[in-house]
């Protein structure tokens, strides 16, 4: 079973394929299935042309797994690799040139 533990939108600044992204949604995905549990981190950059536009492409995204082992969800993992995901994002796609506005966010996260 695949779940979003957290996602989120923010202000952002990335180009790709030509086309300025000024915001992102930023992920911590579950995945855990016959006693195996894989968490994947995530950030994908999207145009977000006016305060309506939340059409996300797919074309300039950044992904990670930061955890994989056997066993089941745990809310304390969960927790502590929430707090890391900021760093670990802005690790992944600052090589490319990806910058979160981690101060500006474009709503509420959401939680599962």
């Amino acid at each position: 079973m695949t779940v979003n533990v957290y996602e989120q939108y923010f202000q952002a600044e990335h180009e790709a394929n030509g086309v300025a992204r000024r915001a992102a949604l930023t992920a911590l995905t579950a995945d855990s299935q016959a006693g195996h549990i894989r968490y994947e981190i995530s950030v994908t950059f999207f145009p977000h042309r006016d305060e309506e536009d939340y059409a996300v492409s797919y074309d300039d995204a950044f992904r990670a797994v930061v955890y994989d082992a056997p066993g089941r969800r745990s809310r304390r993992r969960e927790a502590a690799l929430l707090e890391a995901l900021a760093g670990q994002i802005d690790a992944l796609a600052a090589p490319a040139g990806g910058r979160v506005f981690w101060d500006r966010p474009l709503g509420e996260a959401r939680r599962e």
